[in-house]
């Protein structure tokens, strides 16, 4: 998956969490403080996001500097991506 469709994919995850379209959404969008997530959205998100991306994660290693942006939730997945892939190969 490559970076562009991993934004999407976090972008598609934010429209179905927030239950409205954010086709505003950019790397730069700030995840709480334009959209107004809070800790339960973000949960909800994690699993929309496991879901369409294959990508698991384990909310007890999350840190919210991940959750700042669109764009550090995307490094964030990319990296679970990476860890897993390079775990499998080990």
């Amino acid at each position: 998956m490559s970076r562009d469709e991993t934004v999407s994919a976090i972008v598609d995850a934010l429209g179905k969490v927030l239950e409205r379209e954010v086709t505003e959404a950019t790397e730069a969008t700030q995840l709480f403080e334009e959209l107004h997530l809070d800790s339960t959205s973000v949960l909800e998100l994690l699993m929309v996001l496991e879901d369409t991306t294959g990508v698991e994660v384990d909310p007890e290693e999350i840190d919210m500097d991940d959750f700042a942006t669109v764009g550090s939730l995307a490094s964030y997945l990319e990296s679970q991506r990476t860890d897993r892939s390079a775990a499998g190969q080990a």
